[in-house]
């Protein structure tokens, strides 16, 4: 699987530090909820990695929200729509992840886990969104959703305590 996923790392700004390790475990967040998910195309995923001011900004002008958040998801594929990916497509671009370190380690703190579990959280939560998977509409689909994020952090070893 993972040759067959292209991960496109940014940063917005120059002052965040962003280790090899931090984008070696994106990485296998990605493939690994690609994996439980049974999602067997080539693909590529973009993950900006930003502060809580510049996810605060996104926020406000893609959802209307003015307060920083952890992670936005922009899918490029309307999965819940039912619409399948193109077969032929040498690569499908599945969307884009925009996290916020700052908030990942805010969010690690207040919930007593390592910084490392928090980010790969969040991954999951994004790719799940990118897979068309949402926790906004029902209960049901949210507990759905939740269900699918513990049973990838468990198969990574990340599970909560």
């Amino acid at each position: 699987m993972k040759n067959r996923v292209m991960i496109y790392f940014a940063k917005n700004r120059d002052d965040l530090s962003v280790t090899y390790g931090l984008k070696r475990l994106i990485r296998e967040t990605v493939v690994a909820t690609l994996a439980y998910e049974g999602f067997r195309n080539p693909c590529s995923v973009s993950v900006t990695f930003t502060d809580n001011e510049g996810i605060r900004e996104l926020n406000r002008q893609y959802r209307n929200i003015d307060k920083p958040t952890d992670v936005l998801s922009f899918p490029l594929i309307n999965f819940a729509g039912g619409e399948e990916p193109p077969a032929d497509e040498p690569q499908l671009l599945l969307g884009d992840v925009v996290l916020s370190l700052e908030r990942a380690r805010e969010q690690a703190e207040e919930f007593g886990h390592s910084f490392e579990r928090e980010t790969a959280f969040l991954t999951v939560h994004s790719m799940l969104h990118l897979l068309g998977y949402d926790h906004v509409d029902s209960e049901e689909e949210d507990r759905e959703m939740r269900r699918r994020q513990r049973e990838i952090l468990a198969s990574m070893g990340l599970s909560v305590k």
